[in-house]
């Protein structure tokens, strides 16, 4: 009886904090100091030692030894490598889905397009970040889910937790830009004729530089923040 309580804070604690550290509420090599997180979370020590555990496994977070917990820090060369190692996987799962996938796969493929390129009446900018990026990352793991592998898209799921603050910094120079949006919006265009052609040797190309653009958006976001 006592378990599902516990095991929900928990999740909520993870959640809320994941989120915030990716939106830059707390930022790169800040102390988390538990009587901070307890008063904004309004949550006791279990939950947020339990949350913080997770965050240390997926790199979010760095322990440090009977001292606590900082915000693992970020840096170009960890940028450079997450976006390299993630355009260079996404590239092969999406091989894969162009062998592997079917009619259902292909129809799947076109609705997210669909949803994506639709015009969204939202009220915040806040608001079109969180509509949008929903429906983009729901576009990409449609196109790569045709690769059939539950184990690649756990592996796919592991680095994209990992790239995720980095995104969020490209997200807020590009989903507040209708040019960068319309940019994206031909870009996804083209990469689906591609796909759908079962040009597997050009999907990849197009995927690996359709991945790696925002990589110097980044770097400047970065930059101007003075996280680089």
């Amino acid at each position: 009886m006592d378990s599902t309580p516990k095991q929900n804070l928990g999740i909520s604690a993870y959640t809320w904090l994941k989120r915030d550290i990716i939106r830059g509420v707390f930022q790169p090599g800040e102390k988390l100091r538990m009587s901070g997180l307890k008063e904004r979370y309004d949550l006791g020590i279990g939950p947020l030692r339990e949350a913080l555990s997770q965050l240390v496994a997926e790199r979010l977070v760095v322990a440090i030894s009977q001292r606590g917990y900082r915000v693992a820090p970020m840096s170009r060369e960890e940028l450079a490598d997450l976006y390299d190692a993630r355009a260079q996987l996404e590239g092969l799962l999406l091989e894969l889905a162009i062998q592997r996938g079917d009619d259902a796969w292909e129809a799947d493929i076109l609705a997210k397009a669909h949803t994506l390129a639709k015009v969204m009446e939202v009220h915040t900018p806040e608001e079109m970040l969180d509509v949008w990026d929903t429906r983009h990352q729901a576009f990409h793991t449609a196109i790569v889910a045709g690769c059939n592998s539950p184990h690649l898209m756990q592996v796919r799921r592991n680095l994209f937790d990992q790239v995720e603050r980095y995104r969020h910094l490209w997200l807020r120079e590009t989903v507040l830009s209708e040019e960068a949006l319309e940019r994206k919006r031909q870009e996804h265009a083209a990469l689906v004729d591609v796909i759908l052609a079962r040009n597997a040797q050009k999907a990849r190309e197009m995927m690996r530089e359709h991945l790696m653009t925002p990589v110097p958006i980044i770097e400047e976001a970065m930059a101007q923040r003075g996280l680089a």
